[in-house]
């Protein structure tokens, strides 16, 4: 934790770490030079879960006081309003993510925050905006962020907060894989494993509002039957479970449903299997997730006879090709149908000093849950 510390606090050696905001944005405290004073801004001090180590996030992971530091002059000093624990923040912390910041860390990749103060050539933002990092970016569990202009996306204050929150990471991976594989028109289907996973949810909602029928197959397990119902009412055409597809000829549940060109898998194992079979000659599967951490498995004749192709997509790849405009267009666009009411998915609020419950939750100690958001 000292190093954590001596990380933060590095920015503002020069100054008290008491310091603090005598206005909005500025406070001016004297340097270690005697002939001069300067105007300096600092963000408050600030509450962050960490981690020293990888491991299992529920022992690994803690709540610290940080101190403040130095808002540079091309930064912006955020309070945080909401921040989401996604697989990927649980998977970086265990330590298996492929990308990941050096221990120890702030933990966290996404969220919306209000722009609290401002460096003096920051000219884009002013104090009481709403703005989210786009691309997301590490250290979102924390009170206060700092971080530099380029960083940060401004976004429509009216957008309710957790889908400001959340948009990122789950919703835009569904709106790029539905429109960078295949190319799909009115009246296509496609297919998906994990339909119950927020990406599957928007996948339904954002190809229905293309005309585009979903065929969606869940697991198993108590609470099913609610969730296929819950899936029809988003939009959904088809929802099966694994064991309704124990057919030899899993095509003929479709019904007047056309043969899916796409389908995306996120669970591996044989729910990758079940979503091949379903694919139409020339078809492509798509593998973004692997839930059940079992391999995929394809038959020879799958891709003798059917001329399958199989692809992975991870966004973090996409969003380093340069892709900062296009994804801040997206972003807007897809707030914009969640403030519509076009674009669900449940989530439940946690005030951030509840973390450890929201944490249990989200690992699955209690069984599905909606997606956990921590409030700051």
């Amino acid at each position: 934790m000292a190093a954590l510390m001596k990380s933060v606090a590095g920015r503002a050696l020069k100054f008290s770490s008491t310091a603090s905001f005598r206005s909005n944005r500025h406070v001016k405290t004297p340097t270690l030079c005697t002939k001069s004073f300067s105007t300096v801004i600092m963000s408050p001090p600030s509450k962050a879960i960490v981690y020293e180590e990888h491991g299992s996030p529920d022992s690994v992971t803690r709540l610290v006081n940080l101190p403040p530091v130095e808002v540079k002059e091309n930064d912006v000093c955020v309070k945080m309003i909401a921040a989401p624990i996604n697989p990927s923040d649980i998977n970086r912390i265990e330590g298996v993510y492929p990308v990941r910041p050096p221990v120890p860390a702030v933990g966290g990749y996404e969220g919306v925050g209000e722009v609290y103060a401002v460096g003096s050539k920051v000219n884009g933002f002013s104090p009481g905006d709403w703005v989210i990092p786009s691309p997301p970016s590490s250290g979102t569990w924390q009170t206060y962020v700092v971080k530099e202009e380029s960083v940060w996306h401004k976004i429509d204050k009216a957008c309710p907060m957790e889908y400001a929150a959340t948009i990122t990471v789950n919703p835009l991976t569904a709106l790029r894989m539905l429109e960078d594989f295949v190319v799909l028109n009115s009246g296509d289907s496609v297919v998906q494993n994990g339909a119950t996973s927020i990406v599957g949810q928007c996948v339904i909602q954002l190809a229905r509002l293309r005309g585009i029928s979903t065929i969606n197959l869940i697991r198993d397990r108590a609470g099913s039957d609610e969730a296929r119902e819950q899936l029809k009412a988003l939009g959904a055409d088809g929802v099966f479970s694994e064991s309704q597809l124990n057919v030899k000829n899993v095509k003929s549940l479709l019904g007047n449903l056309p043969e899916p060109a796409l389908g995306f898998n996120c669970v591996g194992g044989n729910a990758a299997s079940l979503v091949l079979k379903y694919l139409r000659e020339g078809g492509t599967m798509v593998t973004y997730g692997g839930m059940s951490k079992k391999p995929i498995t394809v038959s020879t004749t799958s891709f003798i006879f059917k001329d399958l192709a199989l692809r992975g997509f991870w966004l973090q790849s996409w969003l380093s090709m340069g892709k900062v405009k296009e994804c801040r267009e997206m972003i807007d666009y897809l707030l914009g149908l969640a403030q519509d009411g076009k674009l669900k998915y449940e989530t439940e609020l946690v005030p951030f000093d509840e973390f450890p419950v929201a944490l249990g939750k989200a690992l699955g100690k209690l069984g599905r849950q909606p997606k956990q958001v921590i409030t700051f």
